[in-house]
């Protein structure tokens, strides 16, 4: 064997033997003794239907094509895929510390002193000159770097998370924006179209007044009536377009009109979904699975500050060639070294303690902040089961509030013409109408987005089938 083969796996050796401790505490995945055994408000455990792309079972293609661009050109969300890519590279980064680091050095010289020895002839200076590859390895023996690399790989899956969670959140901030907008566009159609109802009453009312058959008051009162109407529609207008710039601007875009196809009233309402089980929550929310490996990320740093209070244990090597006279490009043999390194601390004032105590601290509360997170998690599921429910029985009332208050109005104007009641009974049920008609519109958007809000909070919607399975192995993948 040559004499740089020795060299190297005699190095390699040493370095394989030190290797081999593992200090401070190992990941352990919080558990919740009192999680419950199903979701209030729901009697349904099967969880087909979440990981469905949930947001075209409305079957409105405006709405699935305005999902799709924001997907791809929303800025938030590429700032989330810039991050993973931060974190990919700082692993890298970061797993070199494992492995050995290969330099070169290499130096000149001439005069009559050199390595700390004074020339035989000092009046005659000396050529000398090597280069060398070097080897410095600091060997991992209390775990250092692995923990540190355990700690970065966690970052890594927990902004693969983070960015699930935006991608949820802008889903579903799109729908939810869209079903707002058709809302309003309703509640605009609604006020025009009072506004228009009472104009034409103005018009009669107004005649009436001018050949004595009414007071003034009930030309006044129309006339209150024909500009309450007459303000709801700029209001409305004005909501429009705020809505269409919000809705631009989660597409990445600048503020321009959405056209819409489908008025409000036409869109589909879903199936019933199927909640799940609860334990499986812990599983599917991406906020909760990044909470959880924020964890595992902050306790592999326990380890590396307890690693820090041990000497840290060094190799280093050198294989070359050196010369005495530089300048014939002679070369007197070849050099190499080995050596060996320890440097640990004794007393620094508990500071190596404190590191730890710092660690373990901001474990605890990163254990604190997962579970906060749970807990949130829960109560959102719950509040949209709740939301469905009596949403559904509120626009069931609505509707018949609705259907009741227009036949009053048309009732309420037969009896007046007829001289069988006053003015204010048609401005009363006019009020009516108009008020029921506006609390249908919003009601019908809150509805719909109650659903929304559940497919969040259950933490579905996977825009791919691919997708999924990234998921999958993600969770069943083993770190050190």
């Amino acid at each position: 064997m040559s004499r740089s083969k020795k060299f190297i796996t005699i190095f390699c050796m040493i370095g394989i033997l030190l290797t081999g401790c593992l200090v401070g505490p190992d990941f352990q995945e919080p558990q919740f003794d009192d999680l419950p055994d199903e979701f209030r408000f729901s009697n349904e455990h099967d969880s087909r239907e979440v990981n469905l792309v949930w947001w075209e079972l409305f079957n409105d293609p405006v709405l699935v094509s305005l999902v799709n661009i924001a997907l791809v050109e929303n800025k938030d969300l590429l700032i989330a895929i810039s991050r993973i890519e931060e974190a990919r590279s700082f692993l890298t980064f970061t797993k070199a510390d494992l492995y050995p680091r290969l330099d070169i050095q290499g130096g000149a010289n001439r005069g009559n002193f050199n390595g700390g020895i004074i020339s035989s002839d000092p009046d005659e200076p000396k050529n000398s000159a090597f280069i060398s590859p070097v080897v410095n390895w600091e060997i991992d023996f209390w775990g250092k770097f692995r923990r540190a690399n355990e700690s970065a790989r966690a970052q890594l899956l927990s902004t693969e998370y983070a960015k699930r969670t935006v991608q949820i959140s802008l889903i579903s901030e799109v729908v939810g924006s869209y079903f707002m907008l058709l809302d309003f566009k309703e509640r605009l159609r609604v006020s025009e179209q009072t506004l228009e109802s009472r104009d034409g009453s103005l018009v009669i009312i107004q005649k009436r007044f001018d050949r004595g058959i009414i007071p003034e008051i009930d030309l006044n009162q129309a006339q209150v009536q024909r500009e309450i109407a007459a303000a709801a529609v700029p209001i409305n207008k004005r909501l429009i377009s705020q809505t269409e710039n919000a809705i631009s601007i989660l597409l990445g875009r600048f503020p321009q009109g959405i056209n819409t196809d489908l008025d409000l009233y036409a869109q589909t309402i879903p199936p019933n979904v199927p909640a799940g089980l609860p334990s499986s929550l812990l599983e599917r929310r991406p906020d909760i699975l990044e909470a959880l490996y924020l964890i595992q990320a902050q306790n592999a740093l326990i380890g590396v500050a307890v690693a820090e209070r041990f000497p840290a244990i060094s190799l280093s090597g050198a294989l070359g060639a050196a010369t005495n006279e530089a300048a014939q490009m002679t070369i007197d043999g070849f050099v190499w070294s080995v050596g060996a390194g320890l440097v640990g601390p004794i007393f620094n004032f508990g500071k190596d303690k404190s590191r730890v105590e710092i660690e373990e601290t901001r474990t605890e509360q990163a254990l604190y902040s997962y579970q906060n997170v749970v807990l949130n998690a829960f109560r959102e599921v719950s509040d949209a089961l709740v939301d469905i429910q009596t949403y559904r029985e509120q626009i069931g009332a609505l509707r018949k509030q609705v259907k009741a208050a227009e036949n009053a109005n048309r009732l309420s104007k037969m009896r007046y013409d007829q001289g069988f009641s006053s003015y204010l009974e048609v401005l009363d049920s006019e009020r009516a109408q108009f008020s029921a008609q506006l609390d249908l519109s919003q009601t019908t958007q809150e509805y719909y987005n109650s659903y929304v809000r559940l497919y969040k909070a259950l933490g579905g919607g996977w825009t791919s089938p691919q997708e999924m399975i990234e998921n999958e192995n993600a969770l069943n993948q083993e770190f050190p």
